[in-house]
């Protein structure tokens, strides 16, 4: 009997048939446009992506984020380390979905990545919606 049970919560961790090198995970992140939102209730992103309209990313280490704030007029301010990363757009604070906002988000580590709007998105977007108009970068 010691074997069944050992089998069965051994092999639950094992990668799909096929694919050795796969890492087993949960559920995919929700794509709410602006941003991704992890839907288990104790998935955590280990790092935030930067996805920039021109298509670079950068990503930061959850574990370096320092301190993030929101302010209405000036965006999302996340310092990571001597990093600065100011994210600028429309509803950034505003529900993309019941009970889902982007910096509850990123203060929970439920995010995985934020999409920067390109102008034809931004404009199509409707007026609730979370738009990133930009991802700035300083020191």
């Amino acid at each position: 009997m010691q074997d069944s049970v050992l089998v069965k919560y051994a092999s639950a961790r094992q990668p799909p048939a096929g694919k050795p090198d796969a890492i087993v995970e949960g559920e995919p992140p929700d794509d709410l446009g602006a941003f991704g939102w992890l839907r288990g209730t104790r998935e955590r992103a280990v790092m935030l992506e930067l996805r920039r309209k021109d298509g670079s990313i950068t990503a930061f280490a959850y574990a370096w984020l320092e301190r993030a704030e929101f302010d209405p007029s000036e965006g999302i301010t996340l310092r990571f380390g001597m990093e600065k990363v100011r994210i600028t757009g429309r509803n950034l604070n505003g529900e993309a979905r019941p009970n889902i906002r982007l910096f509850a988000g990123i203060v929970r580590h439920r995010v995985p990545w934020i999409q920067e709007a390109d102008q034809p998105a931004a404009m199509e977007a409707g007026r609730g919606a979370v738009v990133v108009e930009d991802i700035g970068f300083n020191k």
